[in-house]
Parts: structure tokens; C-alpha cells; sequence
């Protein structure tokens, strides 16, 4: 059977919550540029875009979870200000060290964008409900099972809707990426889980299984480039 028929459940190097220090920041310098250069952002800010059109009050609260070092946070303040929305954005992850490398490196300079340690499983990983949730390359990171929990979860959370943003399990996603950090990432943790990201990853029939594991019936799929897979879902 190909490796690419069903997702790997392989752990990547940085799901240790525990993970620190130089290399996991050489990790998420890199990884915010291969975003950027593959144009992984349009696909977060067109769903909320969407989501806001479908609810036009005056402020949106928004969370981003698995935020990294906020550098999908900060893109969607700057956004929301080029484009006149009024967003409260919070930055959530379950990694202490890199929250406190957000608040470093982006809260310092933007204070207006919150950050707090929380796991999307905990019932109370949010002190109030948001409008809307966003997941930018976090949900490969759960198996199945996982997500649909998840899922459940942050319904109760939110009173508009969410945004996935994720990979799309192919073979040349796989090996453009596994060749691509091969000649230019300087991280052993990018090589090791950048190509592993893509197995853990997902075709539509995957997240149509998923969704209605969930109980989520109101959601549209589509692709994007390069290999991204847009779920917006709403309430």
C-alpha cells in the first residue's frame, strides 16, 4: 500500500511540549518563510474574510491556535487593519517556551495581540468564547480521533465559525518539501518534520469523515496552492 493512502500518526520533533531554545527558533524562522513563499497565508485570511462577511458585527474576536511564535497572528493584524476590520486576536499553544517566544518577539512590539499558554482539549483553554478559530498547518499534529474531539470542543467555543488551513497528503507536496529543506534549511527539526507534516496530512475525504464525526454539517472544502486544503466551518 503507498505511504500516502492513509495519514501517518508519526510523531514530529516538535510536538515535545518541552521542545526550547535555539533550534526550535531556527524552526519557526523557517517555517514562517516557507509559508510565506508558498502563499499558505491567503488561505487563512480569505476564510475569515468569508466568516466575516457571513456575521458583520462591528469587532471580531479571534483565536489562532497552535500560533507558534505569533507569526500568524501578526499577519492577521496587519491584514484586518489594511482592510479595516476590527479583530481582537489571541495566540494560543500548549509549548510554554514558545509562547513566551511570542511575547518576545511579537507581543513586545505589537502589545494588542495577546498570547496564552492553552490546550485546545481543556474545556476552559478560553476564559470567554470567540467569534471565530483558526488553525494554520496545527491539525496534522492530531489523529483523527483527536481532531474530532477537538472539533467538538471548540464548537462550544465559538459563535461564528473557524478556519483550517492544512496540508494536503500528496506525493509532491512530500517530495518538493523533503527535497527543498534538504538544500537550504539549516534545522535538523524543519528536514525531519517538514515531509513527515505532509504524511500526517489530509485528502478531502478525510476531513469530510472528520467533520461529520464531529457533527459539523455547514462547512465548504476547497484547495488551494501549493497543497493546502481550506475548511471553513460555521455556526
Amino acid at each position: 500500500m503507498s505511504k500516502f493512502a492513509n495519514r501517518s500518526y508519526t510523531k514530529e520533533l516538535m510536538d515535545d511540549l518541552h521542545c526550547s531554545g535555539k533550534e526550535l527558533e531556527q524552526t519557526l524562522a523557517e517555517l514562517r518563510t516557507i509559508n510565506w513563499l508558498l502563499g499558505g497565508n491567503r488561505v487563512t485570511t480569505s476564510g475569515i474574510r468569508y466568516l466575516i462577511g457571513k456575521n458583520r458585527q462591528t469587532t471580531h474576536r479571534i483565536a489562532d491556535l497552535g500560533c507558534g511564535r505569533g507569526d500568524m497572528a501578526l499577519v492577521l493584524k496587519k491584514w484586518g487593519d489594511r482592510h479595516r476590520y476590527s479583530l481582537e486576536i489571541t495566540g494560543i499553544d500548549a509549548n510554554p517556551h514558545i509562547i513566551a517566544l511570542a511575547r518576545e518577539t511579537i507581543q513586545s512590539k505589537y502589545p494588542e495581540i495577546g498570547f496564552r499558554v492553552g490546550n485546545v482539549f481543556d474545556t476552559q483553554f478560553l476564559d470567554r468564547p470567540v467569534d471565530i478559530q483558526t488553525c494554520t498547518l496545527f491539525t496534522h499534529h492530531f489523529t483523527d480521533e483527536e481532531l474530532i474531539r477537538m472539533l467538538c470542543n471548540l464548537k462550544e467555543h465559538t459563535r461564528v465559525g473557524m478556519v483550517i488551513n492544512d496540508l494536503h497528503r500528496h506525493f509532491l507536496a512530500y517530495y518538493s518539501i523533503k527535497g527543498l529543506t534538504a538544500a537550504f534549511s539549516r534545522s535538523r527539526m524543519v528536514k525531519n518534520d517538514a515531509p513527515l507534516s505532509v504524511l500526517r496530512a489530509f485528502r478531502r475525504t478525510d476531513w469530510e469523515r472528520i467533520l461529520r464525526a464531529a457533527g459539523i454539517t455547514t462547512y465548504k472544502i476547497s484547495w488551494h496552492w501549493a497543497f493546502r486544503w481550506q475548511v471553513i466551518c460555521w455556526f
